[in-house]
């Protein structure tokens, strides 16, 4: 029976903004090629992809809903005093996408990382509401007016975590997979008081993954080029990209898993 035995993959998506769509992509490829994906940890959009697929949404169906997501309709404006925008509309459409289940109750395991203002700690949800985790976890600072949740002042996951593949493989995973959809850009256009977070937020990023290293056996970059991260013009693209990037690693994946069952089957002899 042992040698029967697979390896539990486990992905870790990352932030990104809208870039995170590329998720998308991987998750389409990996599902054609019968790669399976045993536990998932998001930040950020990572966070949001993973708990909706957890919900028991298949990446077609996640397409769509990716391509209905308009700015206008989610983002209730409000008196900037501690975010532009208030975050209940958003939250009410995830609460609805994720079929209002609790993040136990996903059909596999699902981490959602945020950060918590007050400590600077990353905070880990692995149970509980799924859109108030999902909330916590794409709050923007300065975009979203930060999540108040289990006496936590939550504010988005990339700030501290920004691909959380220490905690999916602390969720158990024998294999762990990190998509980082980040991008940098030098001399950018700064138009809008989107651009100027958002390009802080890839600078800061930037220099957290530069001095914290990414704990997976292997590192998926699908964003080769600039995205704007809060402009919804480009989900086809950023998906290829995704299920491009994912398509050229397959081999690898293959490998690491033949590997994998090697090496447990060897051991247990």
């Amino acid at each position: 029976m042992l040698e029967n035995r697979q390896p539990t993959i486990g992905l870790a998506l990352g932030a990104g903004g809208v870039r995170g769509y590329a998720h998308i992509g991987v998750l389409k490829t990996f599902e054609k090629h019968g790669i399976p994906v045993d536990m998932i940890a998001g930040s950020s959009m990572g966070a949001l992809v993973g708990a909706l697929y957890g919900a028991g949404h298949e990446p077609d169906t996640l397409e769509r809903f990716a391509k209905l997501f308009k700015r206008k309709f989610y983002l209730d404006i409000g008196v900037p005093k501690m975010g532009l925008v208030q975050g209940n509309r958003v939250k009410n459409l995830i609460y609805m996408l994720s079929k209002k289940k609790t993040i136990e109750d996903m059909r596999l395991p699902i981490a959602i990382v945020a950060t918590d203002l007050h400590s600077g700690e990353v905070v880990v949800f692995r149970d509980g509401c799924a859109a108030d985790a999902v909330r916590a976890s794409i709050s923007i600072p300065g975009i979203f007016v930060p999540e108040r949740y289990r006496g936590y002042t939550l504010v988005d996951g990339g700030v501290a975590d920004r691909i959380p593949a220490s905690t999916v493989r602390a969720m158990g995973a024998d294999i762990t997979i990190a998509v980082d959809v980040s991008y940098y850009r030098k001399e950018p256009v700064i138009n809008s008081i989107y651009d100027v977070i958002m390009q802080s937020m890839d600078i800061m990023g930037k220099q957290l993954i530069k001095y914290k290293e990414v704990d997976a056996d292997l590192l998926l970059k699908p964003i080769s080029s600039y995205y704007n991260a809060v402009v919804f013009e480009h989900i086809d693209e950023l998906i290829e990209a995704g299920q491009k990037t994912a398509e050229q690693h397959i081999p690898a994946i293959k490998n690491m898993i033949k590997q994998w069952k090697e090496t447990e089957h060897g051991s247990s002899s």
